[in-house]
């Protein structure tokens, strides 16, 4: 189960990298903006503020992240979803996907599928995390990797669920797309206050961590959490007050049908 508020705790460092992602897609006037995987919604509602003309939705399958971003005051309309099954309806000009496909197995298939069903001359936007041989990341698996949660946790946890920058544009030039496709990393600066839990261990509590929490009993879970902690606070020392997260993300702006338009 997705928890909005503690997915929140990061919300200015986390949304970043949506809004660079947003600002590389240069639609003027799109019909309809679908935003799969939404969340809580705050982000999404920033586009009915650069698209104010378009039909916004919003799509998730945490019905209490859906729960979360109806209660916004914005004209997009959010709905429970899986965006395996989602398709595309012929008035929609811009899809945007932010830190979502990380979490499917085969999306390449669906963004081959999604570039293929969306008209000419629309826009497809996604961003994942590209963090995953991160020092944060691989503490994780190391600690699952204890006899203890082996087995529970082994199936949860994968060591490359992205593709790099070239591979992802390859596949979209390969739909016909015309492909915009780059890496950043981010330096996140979070506050360590003394006695509180390490910031990147509660950065991961939002995301990575969820699954394996959900797969731990209590008991389990604060164990896992404290022997994580202790690997977290040695591989990002607090200096000056604050811990230096540095976060790889991936990033890919696609135009369907430019193939087509290139024989006309």
């Amino acid at each position: 189960m997705w928890d909005p508020t503690t997915y929140l705790r990061y919300g200015d460092e986390r949304s970043r990298p949506f809004h660079d992602l947003v600002a590389r897609v240069p639609a003027e006037r799109p019909r309809a903006v679908v935003d799969l995987g939404c969340g809580p919604g705050t982000l999404t509602a920033t586009l009915a503020r650069r698209w104010p003309r378009a039909r916004l939705g919003g799509i998730d399958s945490s019905p209490e992240m859906i729960a979360r971003a109806s209660a916004l005051d914005t004209p997009a309309t959010f709905a429970v979803g899986d965006v395996r099954s989602w398709r595309p309806e012929p008035d929609v000009d811009v899809v945007v996907s932010n830190a979502v496909l990380q979490w499917v197995p085969g999306h390449r298939e669906l963004l081959t599928r999604w570039a293929a069903g969306l008209p000419a001359g629309a826009w497809l936007a996604f961003q994942v995390p590209g963090n995953f041989d991160a020092p944060s990341h691989r503490a994780l698996r190391a600690v699952a990797g204890h006899d203890r949660w082996r087995d529970t946790l082994a199936p949860l946890l994968r060591e490359a669920p992205v593709d790099d920058p070239v591979d992802y544009a390859a596949l979209l030039v390969g739909a016909g797309c015309a492909v915009d496709a780059w890496e950043t990393t981010y330096v996140h600066l979070l506050p360590a206050a003394a006695g509180a839990d390490h910031p990147v261990l509660t950065w991961m509590e939002g995301t990575a961590l969820r699954p394996v929490r959900a797969a731990l009993t209590a008991a389990g879970w604060a164990e896992f959490r404290a022997e994580l902690g202790v690997r977290l606070a040695q591989d990002y020392p607090v200096r000056q007050g604050q811990v230096y997260f540095p976060f790889r993300r991936i990033f890919a702006v696609a135009r369907t049908g430019a193939r087509a338009e290139e024989t006309k």
